[in-house]
């Protein structure tokens, strides 16, 4: 606030000096404008009356203190308006014919007065002789009025920086205290009550906008609480499982003296540590991509062959029918992350069908879209946005049967984010479900031009049609056939295939 009072004082200061020679200045030159149009007259009057008939006490306009002097041009008076002026009120000031020029003379001796006086001189001629008019007027008045301003601004000033103290004070005092009742609300607010919010002031200024923003923060702070503790929450419960189970295996093969408890249970303690390293890996990934650091090796990557290779894990590892219908395509991002996508992607189908997925890769428009159906249960339509939040699993016993944490589909929106690319769930035509992933294109992709085409021949994969078929459970004992290829294997001959 002082400083406020102190920027308004200078600022008054500077304001009035200014104000006093601007009006000074402007007094003087209205009177000396008013003067030389006085001398012009003075001269039109002699020129046409002649010097014997021109009266200068008639003329001069006395109520102003007006003086006139008729001179000739070496200074000698020929005539004045009062008789004391024996001398040129302004010596020295003797312009040719035809000039106006002007003095401000302190003082005139002859007229016993201080008063400055404002001297113009006119140069004529009149009857065949050159002469020089001069006419002075006192400035006093104008003198008068710059003084008489100057101590009203003087006397002003104070007061005016008085009410400008009170002013700020009251409005700046008012402002203040709605923000120190902000600042006592915020530290009232812990951990523990973060569901409180700050009272907004209607007053459609900053301070409006401040207490609307620390609310927004309230939210935000209060979202991410929540969601901290149910990451803790679901991340102990899925730890505790495999713990259980290992505490337990623990306990029983230690009272087996012969030690064959430990040899039997030895697949189910591998199983477990594998899904506790599989969960505390997601997890991992899971905070580097909270704290943004999940640190991608940018590279060219051939797709089709990621997605080839998941074809030949799938067809390998299970009786699934896998039909495929791959288009080259190249794009720019982490293989290592991507191929994560794919295989979480590929297995979720895998876990969910009844016994068909079929795979599809294209390109066009500068994106990749990558179509994983199944022939399992759709996703019904409310669900298909929280699937990809963490630890959510739509079927709970069978993901928690198959060793599935809730984190893969959350891991891997994560990763296409990343690539600016995207992930989502929807369902085919023939009522398949389908995940449907895109990924921009790399601009150097030049797979699929004439001369590839001549050194690449293309793979004929079965076409992917979606035909009804008989939803029965797939036998576990016996695999679904499929037709077999050239060697009689029942994986796509990529034989003919080279990178």
């Amino acid at each position: 606030m002082v400083s406020a009072v102190l920027v308004v004082g200078a600022a008054l200061l500077a304001g009035g000096g200014l104000l006093l020679v601007l009006l000074q200045s402007a007094l003087i030159n209205t009177t000396q404008v008013s003067l030389d149009e006085r001398a012009r007259d003075v001269a039109l009057l002699v020129q046409q009356s002649g010097l014997d008939r021109t009266d200068l006490e008639v003329t001069a306009d006395l109520e102003h203190g007006e003086r006139i002097q008729l001179l000739t041009p070496n200074g000698t008076v020929v005539q004045s308006s009062d008789t004391r002026l024996t001398v040129p009120m302004a010596p020295g000031l003797l312009p040719v014919t035809g000039q106006s020029i002007s003095r401000r003379e302190p003082e005139i001796p002859a007229l016993d007065s201080d008063d400055d006086v404002l001297v113009v001189a006119y140069g004529f001629s009149a009857q065949g002789r050159s002469l020089i008019v001069q006419i002075g007027r006192p400035v006093q008045i104008q003198a008068d009025t710059i003084r008489t301003v100057g101590w009203f601004l003087l006397g002003g000033g104070p007061l005016l920086l008085g009410v400008v103290a009170i002013a700020t004070w009251v409005l700046v005092g008012r402002s203040l205290r709605t923000v120190d009742r902000i600042t006592t609300q915020v530290s009232r607010i812990g951990g523990r009550s973060l569901d409180e919010r700050i009272e907004v002031p209607r007053t459609a200024d900053e301070i409006e906008h401040l207490a609307r923003t620390m609310n927004s923060m309230l939210d935000r702070l209060q979202a991410s609480d929540r969601a901290q503790k149910a990451f803790v929450s679901d991340a102990s419960h899925e730890l505790r499982s495999p713990l259980s189970t290992l505490m337990v295996t623990s306990e029983i093969a230690s009272k087996d003296p012969t030690g064959k408890t430990w040899l039997e249970m030895g697949d189910l303690i591998d199983s477990e540590v594998g899904r506790m390293q599989s969960l505390v890996d997601d997890l991992l990934t899971l905070a580097k991509v909270d704290a943004n650091g999940l640190m991608l090796r940018r590279e060219e990557v051939d797709l089709d062959d990621l997605l080839q290779n998941e074809i030949r894990r799938l067809r390998a590892a299970s009786r699934v029918r896998v039909r495929a219908r791959i288009q080259p395509a190249r794009a720019v991002g982490d293989p290592d992350r991507l191929a994560q996508v794919l295989r979480n992607v590929v297995d979720n189908a895998r876990l969910h069908s009844r016994g068909q997925v079929a795979i599809t890769l294209t390109a066009e428009d500068g994106l990749a879209r990558i179509l994983i159906d199944n022939d399992g249960p759709v996703i019904p339509e409310a669900d298909r946005q929280r699937i990809f939040e963490r630890f959510v699993r739509l079927d709970d016993d069978r993901s928690r049967d198959s060793g599935g944490s809730g984190l893969g589909l959350a891991i891997s929106s994560a990763i296409m984010a990343a690539h600016d690319g995207r992930i989502s769930a929807t369902e085919t035509d023939q009522g398949w479900c389908r995940f449907m992933i895109e990924l921009p294109i790399s601009t150097d992709q030049i797979k699929i031009d004439d001369q590839d085409d001549d050194d690449h021949p293309e793979v004929d994969h079965e076409p992917v049609d979606h035909e009804p078929v008989d939803h029965e459970p797939v036998d576990q004992a016996r695999p679904t056939p499929e037709p077999a290829n050239r060697d009689g294997s029942s994986s796509p001959d990529w034989s003919g295939v080279r990178r």
